[in-house]
């Protein structure tokens, strides 16, 4: 596993907190959403979008290898579409909404973009 993972010093705690981001949004996309004021319609498509690609540009900075970074990519994309999927079937306070599932993956996109930046190693860089 630690193949997969970049020079970090602590490699392992970086990967647990990606996980825990990636939990995090599962957690937020399925409970009830709170009171929010009046936004402008699909103003959340830039939510969505910010949120996956923060997991994604993470994931470039945790994550060495292609393949390491293409099962992170793909990964995160089906929990977009698996995320709407599931607001519509188990809850009764939000609905599944095909835009939504492809702002996470242009989120996604977006970031594994980083990978071509000079910006892909700045966690190592930090002597994260």
């Amino acid at each position: 596993m630690t193949g997969m993972l970049k020079p970090l010093r602590r490699p392992r705690f970086w990967l647990g907190v990606w996980w825990l981001a990636v939990i995090s949004v599962i957690v937020v996309c399925l409970i009830p959403p709170p009171p929010l004021p009046d936004l402008p319609k699909n103003s959340d498509k830039v939510e969505h979008f910010l949120a996956y690609f923060l997991l994604a540009g993470s994931a470039v900075q945790i994550y060495r290898t292609r393949a390491a970074l293409w099962l992170a990519a793909v990964g995160l994309v089906l929990m977009g579409i698996g995320v709407e999927f599931a607001q519509g079937a188990l809850t009764d306070n939000r609905s599944a909404d095909p835009a939504d599932a492809v702002a996470n993956t242009l989120g996604v996109i977006a970031g594994m973009a980083i990978r071509f930046t000079p910006l892909r190693d700045l966690l190592v860089r930090l002597k994260g």
